[in-house]
């Protein structure tokens, strides 16, 4: 009844998550939540919550791991409740988690052999939308990386071109691009049909790299402890920052988090 009220209030956005694991979840899980295993959620709000302010509703089949992820996201100011009763089956349904999509745009799209044939026969700009590291680890030959949001101003940095052609990991955001940067220019513009995805699912080379590089890779937070060729002077701030912790809360009046002690 509880999450029934907070779904009718159409000011909040409210988020439904299962917090066990995904093996868990794909066997069979409450209708209407989705994937979120409970120490990703704690650990990455911004992404499984990205709306702040918003409620978020837990569900669990043991009653402790729900309760214990609403806890610390209590702590950190969300406001967050559980669900302390199990599913009845008739209410589960089993499979993976896919979020709600958009309606995708009406845009143009090309087949990864058609792409293949304007690369041979040049005056084609590809250029790839995925997240950067997705696009360092591996892209089609030739593509650019840039972000979305930026699309408008390298127009007029990229190479020339008679056709420009979006991709990304699936190709979904591609056709949101497509339809935007449609509008900004009259070069033809179309969506890869399946994005990169598609282009392998056709058996066709990929490059890996960082070059060809239209944006700088500011689409994630790089964290300092993420890779092997972090400087020691890196390594050592992020220590010490964590380290004090502790002591920045208790400097802090306005957190809100308290730290329990066993009873």
């Amino acid at each position: 009844a509880g999450r029934a009220r907070r779904r009718a209030d159409a000011s909040r956005t409210l988020y439904c998550w299962d917090v066990r694991s995904a093996r868990e979840y794909e066997a069979g899980h409450r209708d209407g939540f989705g994937s979120a295993p409970g120490g990703q959620l704690v650990q990455e709000t911004d992404v499984f919550a990205a709306v702040r302010g918003a409620r978020i509703v837990l569900a669990d089949d043991d009653g402790t791991r729900a309760p214990i992820t609403a806890h610390w996201l209590a702590q950190m100011g969300w406001e967050v409740a559980w669900i302390d009763d199990p599913a009845p089956a008739a209410r589960c349904v089993a499979g993976p988690w896919h979020g709600a999509q958009p309606v995708a745009p009406a845009v143009e799209r090309i087949a990864p052999a058609e792409l293949a044939a304007l690369q041979t026969d040049g005056g084609v700009l590809l250029i790839d939308l995925a997240r950067s590291a997705a696009h360092v680890a591996a892209h089609i030959p030739g593509a650019w990386w840039a972000l979305r949001t930026q699309l408008p101003r390298l127009l007029d940095e990229l190479p020339a071109r008679s056709h420009i052609v979006l991709t990304c990991e699936t190709g979904a955001l591609a056709g949101f691009a497509a339809a935007d940067l449609a509008r900004l220019t009259d070069t033809p513009v179309r969506a890869l049909e399946g994005g990169n995805a598609g282009w392998q699912a056709d058996a066709r080379a990929l490059e890996a790299g960082a070059q060809r590089l239209a944006s700088p890779r500011i689409d994630r937070y790089r964290r300092p402890y993420e890779g092997a060729d972090n400087a020691r002077e890196a390594m050592q701030a992020y220590l010490e920052w964590e380290y004090g912790l502790v002591a920045q809360l208790g400097r802090d009046a306005t957190h809100g988090f308290k730290v329990l002690a066993a009873s």
